[in-house]
């Protein structure tokens, strides 16, 4: 898969267009970056769930949002890793897009690959922020730190819990786990980039979507 900055760009104004650039590319290419028009321009632009929507239907999802210039944004895509774990709003969009009749063969190979290996149900947990019993541990080894997380927003606890559910290694989790709960005993959310007090906006975190 090619690195992001090496991905080719495209700019589209409806959806119609932007699905026939991955009907006829999501095949040969791994990634573009959707270049569309800022809102305050007033020029047409490609809403993000009907980008996100006819993306997913050919196993693609959207990334990292930057700024081209005054008047464009882009937003990355690539086809999905396979045990990357699916979020539960993508799950009802595949809904609709199946009742639609808009999913294509590689995007249901893409849901068929992830409930294979367990993709597919990695993030239910973390939809409804259960926090796993190695992080209560760790929350339990410092002082304060449950308190502290209860307190975060949803969305910021969502997002750490997705970052420690989606470690690929045994020992990345257990990092992640005595950051989150040593970060939270002082009131400090783990998985935070930029850094807290560097203009972090706080599904922010560097979790990607899913």
């Amino acid at each position: 898969m090619s690195r992001p900055e090496e991905a080719p760009r495209v700019h589209f104004e409806r959806p119609e267009e932007w699905r026939a650039w991955l009907l006829a590319h999501a095949e040969s290419e791994s990634s573009v970056w959707l270049v569309s028009w800022r809102r305050e321009t007033g020029r047409p632009a490609i809403a993000y769930e009907d980008a996100v929507l006819h993306a997913l239907s050919v196993g693609w999802v959207d990334s990292t949002q930057k700024r081209v210039d005054d008047e464009r944004t882009m937003l990355y895509f690539a086809r999905r890793k396979p045990r990357s774990g699916w979020s539960r709003p993508n799950k009802i969009r595949v809904e609709r897009l199946r009742r639609e009749g808009l999913m294509t063969a590689a995007g249901e190979r893409a849901i068929e690959e992830a409930i294979r290996n367990g993709a597919w149900g990695m993030l239910d947990d973390v939809e409804d922020l259960v926090v796993p019993d190695d992080l209560t541990q760790a929350f339990e080894r410092h002082p304060g730190a449950r308190e502290h997380w209860d307190a975060f927003p949803r969305s910021a606890r969502r997002a750490i819990l997705e970052w420690v559910a989606q470690a690929k290694r045994p020992d990345t989790r257990e990092r992640r786990v005595e950051e989150t709960a040593h970060l939270a005993a002082e009131g400090r959310r783990a998985n935070q980039w930029p850094p807290e007090g560097r203009g972090a906006t706080g599904d922010g975190s560097a979790a990607q979507p899913g």
